[in-house]
């Protein structure tokens, strides 16, 4: 026989979880990880708006004149913030299962980089280290960074890159490997005199010809020299074009997947879910 009483109790105790801490909790993760609901993308647009006016407050206090103006104004602005973006840092960590999952992820070390300046510059006494403030202050430009996880097109770029690291990363030893033996090489051609005075600076100069810049300010002046020089600036034209077709065709092979982008796993933080899947293929949780 089913206990009425019993059932009256479970009913009322899911009730009281669901308009209680729950509810709240639910309803918070709702409005910052739910890509599909209207309250997200009114909160999406807010947290931009705000990223990009506190860049901007960072930006005119390094102006001096503007600095002696309105100093008050720009730190008052500057802790108002800071503020907001606690308030966001705490509730992506009370919503976040996998919480460090998140907060050694590369979008959980921004938004704590967002904040940390701040607060340290606090604990910063002392007129004759100020220039440990100023480099507080200029850290917080890193809040840019913080756009990055609004603009849907950045998900494939970082799955692109991120499936292409293996081959850029040889790539990149390559290109040491060639500087390193053509800036000895010159260094051996043309010597001190030439203004090639060491094996480092010889390979300064060589990473500067191969990527095609040119400073100029070391230019070889034997015969040799400008032989091997000009060979190493044809051969940037063509290593240039490498890194560039590797990641286009990760690219082209991300665009292929018929995966949605903006469901994310509250769990473990892992996007690229089918868009009918119920569950994360990572972990197994609820999406």
């Amino acid at each position: 026989m089913v206990n009425t009483k019993d059932n009256f109790k479970v009913h009322l105790d899911k009730k009281i979880e669901k308009t209680g801490s729950g509810y709240c909790r639910e309803f918070v993760c709702q409005i910052i990880y739910d890509g599909n609901s209207t309250a997200h993308k009114c909160f999406d647009v807010a947290l931009i708006v705000i990223i990009i006016l506190s860049v901007l407050t960072v930006m005119f206090d390094s102006v001096t004149s503007i600095e002696q103006k309105y100093g008050n104004i720009l730190r008052l602005a500057e802790w108002v913030f800071t503020v907001l973006f606690t308030v966001e840092y705490v509730f992506r960590l009370i919503c976040c299962k996998n919480r460090p999952s998140y907060i050694f992820s590369f979008f959980g070390i921004v938004d704590l980089f967002s904040i940390v300046p701040t607060y340290i510059s606090l604990l910063v006494p002392g007129s004759h280290i100020l220039i440990v403030i100023r480099v507080l202050r200029v850290l917080r430009i890193f809040r840019v960074l913080k756009l990055v996880k609004y603009v849907g097109e950045s998900d494939l770029l970082l799955t692109a890159l991120k499936a292409s690291r293996r081959k850029i990363t040889v790539f990149l030893f390559c290109i040491v490997t060639i500087v390193i033996i053509f800036g000895s090489v010159m260094y051996t051609i043309e010597g001190q005199e030439n203004g090639y005075t060491s094996i480092p600076r010889s390979i300064y100069w060589a990473i500067v010809t191969l990527t095609t810049v040119g400073y100029g300010d070391i230019t070889p002046r034997t015969g040799l020299g400008q032989a091997l020089s000009a060979l190493i600036m044809v051969m940037g034209y063509g290593i240039i074009a490498v890194p560039t077709g590797i990641v286009t065709a990760e690219i082209t092979s991300a665009m292929g997947h018929d995966r949605g982008i903006s469901r994310t796993c509250h769990k473990c933080n892992s996007k690229w879910h089918d868009d009918d899947a119920v569950f994360c293929k990572h972990c197994g949780e609820d999406l």
